[in-house]
């Protein structure tokens, strides 16, 4: 069985199914845990919290099986309004972590309230505009604190810089069992800006689609460099 709080114990990427080929979507799962990842992004919106609309609870049923049977956790990140009416439908899905928007509810304890009875581990997650102040009420209650690098919603978009020194006082504020996440903007030369301070996120990035008849060859852990500034190839992507 998966233990999800292990596995956010340490430094990894967790690679976003959202920009993949979705007709392929077990496949290209399978070649990044092949590689090592362990811990799948599902990126979640509404059309409303933010203006595309992506997936929801049925993919998270689809990979549920797969993920946990090779130990790995999914982490969903839920960019919908009103969270805390959805929780409950994608802890039954297979969601081992859940993160709802500091912003999308006026009742964020309430939220993480429900995720922890659905199950699920429990994260908040702040755009480039919210404070890293405004988490430190409910720290003591989460399990990850996910600081967006761009403004949640769009794909294309360039790394902020300016949010690094709220991954640094996140660290600060939160108690040490709470992991950092760093999601947004996320390419090659990124990384490292984003782990220089001294905490151990968790980047997410996109399992991209493989080019037209590209090898099946096994991704080199290499490929698994944080890249979520990567040209959109969809409507949707971050």
């Amino acid at each position: 069985m998966t233990d999800a709080r292990e596995l956010l114990r340490e430094r990894r990427v967790a690679p976003s199914i959202l920009a993949t080929d979705f007709a392929h979507l077990g496949d290209r799962v399978r070649e990044v845990m092949d590689a090592g990842a362990r811990v799948i992004h599902v990126d979640v919106m509404d059309g409303h919290f933010v203006p595309p609309i992506t997936i929801g609870p049925l993919i998270v049923n689809g990979l549920r099986e797969q993920v946990h049977d090779a130990g790995g956790m999914l982490d969903v990140h839920l960019m919908i309004e009103r969270p805390e009416r959805q929780v409950d439908e994608f802890a039954r899905a297979g969601a081992d972590q859940i993160t709802v928007h500091f912003e999308a509810t006026p009742h964020v304890h309430y939220a993480v309230k429900a995720v922890h009875e659905a199950g699920c581990l429990a994260g908040v997650a702040i755009t480039p505009s919210t404070p890293a102040d405004a988490v430190a009420a409910i720290g003591g209650d989460i399990e990850t604190a996910l600081c967006m690098t761009v403004n949640p919603g769009w794909g294309g978009q360039p790394f902020i810089p300016e949010t690094l020194p709220k991954v640094e006082r996140l660290r600060q504020l939160l108690p040490d069992h709470v992991a950092i996440e760093v999601d947004g903007g996320i390419d090659v030369e990124t990384p490292a800006r984003a782990c220089s301070w001294p905490v151990p996120p968790c980047s997410a990035r996109p399992i991209r689609p493989r080019p037209t008849g590209a090898s099946r060859r096994r991704p080199a852990r290499s490929d698994l460099v944080p890249a979520r500034s990567i040209p959109r190839r969809a409507p949707g992507r971050k």
